[in-house]
């Protein structure tokens, strides 16, 4: 691949990552797009052209020459790659835009900064100079939350910040710089000691940062156990223009308003995260029990997962429905539609776009593990669900991070793939899967599958992945105005604008009506103290006005 190439920036994770679609997804999106041999053999605007900005860098020599003085010469950049890379997450606009070669709004300069002190004197300088700060992560955002439409510099914080600092046994926690990618944390855990885990593995778990997950209020596979980050954080260190923010890590406290939980969702408008605590856990994967189900609906599954959640005798880690159309597609890709099992499955009553598959994972210490999975089971089996053992569940946490690299070329088909989450009441559960799956299904030869894939006691989240052909020489205006009417379907049937992806700027329209008057002029008022001059993370983030 060209490294210096716009692909080499749209590309999910590692740019050498095979990019080849399997014969049985293949073989299910030609048929169902009705794609010809010639059309899969085409690659639809690809972006192998190199990187050009029309946009130089505005900021004057004499601003780079200070900022070069705090970090050194070698972590300034204003090369054209370099700022077209911070430019962009990986929401779907995002990549369209790279392929047909727009970067509308790049940062002026990349800057790396080696600890505190360092961000600590460019939060300082660029406020003086009134100069825009984006901070950057694991560039896995899909919410628009790193674009800089005011220039400016984008702090990246993965070059030198990225390191554990600390782990305390004694208080089951561990202290880390916000750039550390998950996997370099895992092992690190993994190997301290008599073995710990961080307990957090989102899909972006192998290109995605613990600072990132903190200022978006992540969630990962195993959340419905160790809960999502918000849950994790102990405390934390900020440094905004105000002044440097630093929380303790008490394991709960009544000192008025929890100042993590303000910083926690903020995404960078507040300030810039340098430090995070959180817990651990002990690491026994020999201990994990897996179980798998299938039910004859979707109804019958929600329910059974709601029994579940609610029947006091603990929580699964892993606790994941497909609706019947993921499970149908699933089925699909897998060559199991008309085998010898699928017929046997028809005739107890498991037919196709009505089945629905659930996936369990429980660890921990052993006997609380296989006591969870057991009551789980006799839940399921009340619901009229067929156990199909570990083989399904361990196989769908095999392709848990590489089925991400399937977006790319399926977008060089000309496919739309996006996803959109949201969280829901029990209550309002089939109200919202019914309305979104309609308001996408209406859009002529759309596949739209959902899952359950984050569940409390009290609701749970539901997470609608689509694809569609998108109208070639269109697809902004297409995509735009599909993904608006989704956006505006989910609010107005009673589901949350976010779950676990944060707000960036995609969502920012939203905030007001989602939050109302008085609260989302709470937040504009934190923003107002903190950042007086409007310099972090601007144009829109969490819908503030600057």
């Amino acid at each position: 691949m060209n490294q210096k190439s716009y692909r080499n920036i749209l590309k999910w994770g590692d740019p050498n990552h095979d990019e080849v679609i399997g014969h049985g997804t293949l073989d299910y999106v030609a048929k169902t797009f009705n794609l010809s041999p010639k059309d899969l053999a085409e690659r639809y605007m690809p972006g192998d052209e190199d990187v050009k900005l029309s946009k130089k860098c505005r900021l004057a020599p004499a601003v780079l020459t200070s900022l070069k003085k705090i970090v050194g010469e070698a972590n300034v950049s204003s090369d054209d790659f370099e700022r077209a890379y911070h430019s962009y997450g990986k929401f779907f606009l995002d990549l369209v835009k790279l392929r047909y070669g727009m970067v509308e709004n790049p940062p002026d300069a990349v800057v790396y900064p080696r600890d505190q002190a360092d961000v600590a004197k460019i939060v300082k300088f660029c406020n003086d100079k009134k100069i825009a700060i984006t901070p950057f992560g694991g560039h896995s955002s899909v919410t628009r939350g790193v674009e800089a439409p005011k220039g400016g510099v984008s702090l990246d914080l993965t070059r030198h910040m990225d390191k554990v600092v600390r782990v305390n046994v004694e208080n089951s926690s561990v202290t880390v710089q916000p750039g550390i990618f998950g996997p370099v944390l895992e092992k690190h855990l993994n190997s301290y000691g008599t073995g710990y885990t961080c307990g957090h593995f989102p899909q972006s778990f192998e290109h995605s940062t613990v600072g990132g997950w903190a200022v978006t209020r992540g969630a990962g596979q195993a959340s419905t156990g160790y809960g999502k980050i918000e849950d994790m954080v102990l405390s934390m260190r900020v440094v905004t223009p105000r002044g440097i923010i630093v929380t303790k890590d008490y394991p709960a406290a009544a000192i008025g308003p929890d100042i993590d939980q303000i910083i926690m969702g903020s995404e960078g408008a507040f300030g810039v995260v340098t430090e995070v605590t959180m817990k651990i856990r002990a690491w026994r994967p020999d201990n994990t029990v897996y179980a798998s189900f299938l039910y004859k609906d979707f109804e019958s599954a929600v329910a059974a997962m709601r029994q579940s959640m609610q029947g006091e005798f603990g929580k699964p880690h892993l606790f994941r429905i497909s609706d019947p159309e993921e499970t149908d597609v699933a089925f699909a890709m897998k060559g199991m539609n008309g085998s010898a099992a699928d017929r046997v499955l028809r005739l107890l009553g498991y037919k196709p776009l009505r089945r629905c598959l659930m996936f369990v994972a429980v660890e921990g210490d052993a006997d609380f593990a296989k006591l969870v999975a057991g009551k789980i089971k006799t839940v399921a089996k009340k619901n009229g669900a067929l156990s199909l053992g570990a083989g399904p569940t361990k196989k769908w946490l095999e392709q848990r991070y590489s089925s991400s690299y399937l977006r790319e070329p399926l977008m060089d088909l000309g496919l739309m793939t996006d996803t959109l989450e949201t969280a829901v009441s029990w209550e309002n559960l089939m109200q919202v899967w019914n309305a979104t799956r309609a308001y996408l299904k209406a859009r002529p030869n759309t596949v739209c599958m959902v899952h359950i894939s984050h569940v409390y006691e009290n609701g749970a989240n539901l997470y609608f992945t689509f694809l569609s052909p998108i109208k070639k020489g269109k697809d902004i205006e297409d995509f735009t105005r599909y993904h608006k009417g989704l956006i505006d379907t989910i609010h107005a049937s009673g589901g949350s604008l976010s779950h676990h992806h944060g707000v960036g700027k995609m969502m920012g329209p939203w905030m007001r009506a989602e939050l109302g008057d008085t609260a989302h002029d709470l937040i504009l008022a934190i923003k107002d103290f903190l950042d007086p001059r409007g310099i972090m993370n601007p144009g829109g983030t969490l819908g503030l006005k600057r």
